[in-house]
């Protein structure tokens, strides 16, 4: 039966746990491309209007499962580099997995195994997703898929001219783009309840 409790522990995984899991993956885009001379990096987290940014971290309005790593380019680029950067996310999810497992099952943190269980368990459902070659809902690779293709051709042969990792002069555009446009729309809101 579902309880209060059920409840109180729905929120937290889905508001505190998923999104430190999303958060977590996304930085191991970050630690690995530091090794190739990331040019221009950015870990975004959230959508929607801009609350804060600090040197490369973008935190937003609507935080919940949305976030995402950009750069401009590598110093050093190769199909080695791009596999490497493109295993950050699994890495880091199955690393963090496994090494709080260990420390749970030996004691670590016991007050707090149900937080933990659940922790773990999220970094493995995502790694699941990313370590397994397919192709997403929107049509492009999911990381397995992208890792799998460079190994095997030696480039990507999906129909997407894109880039899996956005730029981030781009997003940083189409952010601007995005907030003139919410501007004018409250703004014509305004003018719609002045008229009343």
């Amino acid at each position: 039966m579902f309880g209060l409790s059920d409840l109180v522990s729905l929120v937290i995984s889905a508001f505190i746990i998923l999104p430190i899991v999303v958060f977590l993956r996304e930085s191991g885009y970050l630690i690995v491309s530091w090794l190739f001379g990331v040019i221009r990096p950015r870990l975004t987290i959230g959508s929607g209007p801009r609350i804060l940014k600090i040197g490369m971290l973008d935190i937003r309005k609507y935080y919940h499962l949305y976030s995402w790593f950009s750069y401009d380019g590598l110093k050093r680029k190769s199909k080695f580099a791009y596999i490497c950067i493109y295993s950050g996310p699994i890495l880091m999810n199955l690393t963090l997995a496994l090494l709080i497992n260990f420390l749970v099952a030996n004691g670590w943190g016991e007050e707090y195994k149900t937080f933990w269980d659940r922790f773990v368990f999220y970094a493995f459902y995502y790694v699941l997703f990313d370590v397994v070659p397919m192709i997403t809902v929107n049509g492009k690779p999911n990381n397995g898929m992208i890792i799998y293709e460079m190994i095997r051709y030696g480039k990507r042969v999906d129909y997407y001219n894109e880039s899996f990792l956005p730029a981030t002069s781009d997003v940083e555009e189409e952010y601007q783009e995005n907030m003139k446009e919410i501007k004018k729309m409250e703004q014509e809101r305004k003018e719609e309840k002045g008229e009343d």
